[in-house]
């Protein structure tokens, strides 16, 4: 009955979308990525060799758009090798619960996220009160709550490799949750973010609406820790990453993503951290 709340409660449907929402991108040979209203699903490996993996989950209900993917990228009856999780928001982990009632594969996601994955522990709530626009104000609306996923999901490695993808590694990047990570690839510096930077202005209904690109920190409503969020972002940063999947917006590669990199990096007070909410001007503000 337990999980049946928890996943009553990532059922709420949020009334936002993107002009992206059902597309998807395809960014390498191996690297494809569908967006689910206005998160984004990564889907990494070649359609021809079988052999893949799944990053995040969307929003819930997302489980008969994925699998439908699945079907047009790798073929009728395909599953990933593993689900690689960024973070347990419930706009990352909306299909797992139906996703694994079909494929039975581990689930990854770093030691301090598994808490929110296996129904022991709550995210802090979602702070309405936050500076910022539409989808800020409507946060109430987000379920906190974990899902009860049990021993499906297991920590990620500690040599940081990622399971079942050669050349990969995860990095830790708290701050907008405290067990956040990414995924990068040294050899072509392709970079899936997560929620640690994103490429739109999270909290805009216009801007997610048009799915307006901008080079921006995360989701300002759910961060509950800013000084954390930026060193994430000067790690990452230092990578000096040529492509990005974000969790949220366009994929961004070159000069456009340096940039704007760089400028966040530079101006992240102003340009990530809102002027005032819950969770602001908690840390040594590292930021300013």
């Amino acid at each position: 009955m337990e999980q049946d709340f928890h996943k009553r409660e990532h059922d709420k449907f949020i009334p936002m979308t993107s002009i992206t929402s059902g597309g998807g991108v395809q960014v390498k040979s191996d690297v494809y990525y569908y967006t689910d209203q206005m998160v984004n699903i990564g889907f990494i490996g070649y359609p021809e060799k079988g052999d893949w993996v799944l990053v995040d989950a969307g929003l819930p209900h997302a489980a008969p758009e994925i699998k439908s993917v699945v079907v047009d990228r790798f073929g009728k009856g395909s599953k990933p090798a593993a689900i690689l999780l960024t973070h347990a928001h419930f706009d990352h982990v909306g299909g797992l619960a139906d996703l694994i009632e079909e494929w039975d594969v581990p689930i990854y996601a770093h030691p301090k996220e598994l808490p929110y994955v296996r129904g022991e522990k709550s995210y802090p709530k979602p702070d309405s009160s936050v500076e910022g626009g539409l989808l800020a104000k409507i946060a109430d609306l987000y379920p906190n709550e974990p899902i009860d996923l049990g021993n499906a999901v297991q920590a990620l490695p500690e040599d940081h490799q990622v399971p079942h993808l050669d050349g990969w590694k995860w990095i830790h990047t708290p701050g907008h949750t405290p067990g956040h990570v990414s995924f990068y690839r040294e050899s072509d510096r392709l970079l899936f973010s997560g929620d640690a930077f994103i490429t739109v202005r999270q909290d805009s209904f216009y801007r997610v609406l048009m799915q307006t690109a901008e080079v921006n920190g995360p989701p300002r409503y759910f961060t509950t820790n800013w000084d954390e969020a930026f060193e994430s972002v000067r790690k990452l940063v230092k990578l000096e990453p040529r492509v990005v999947v974000s969790g949220h917006g366009v994929s961004m590669k070159g000069e456009k993503l340096t940039k704007g990199l760089n400028k966040l990096v530079e101006h992240f007070a102003d340009i990530a951290v809102p002027d005032h909410g819950e969770y602001v001007d908690k840390g040594n503000n590292l930021y300013h």
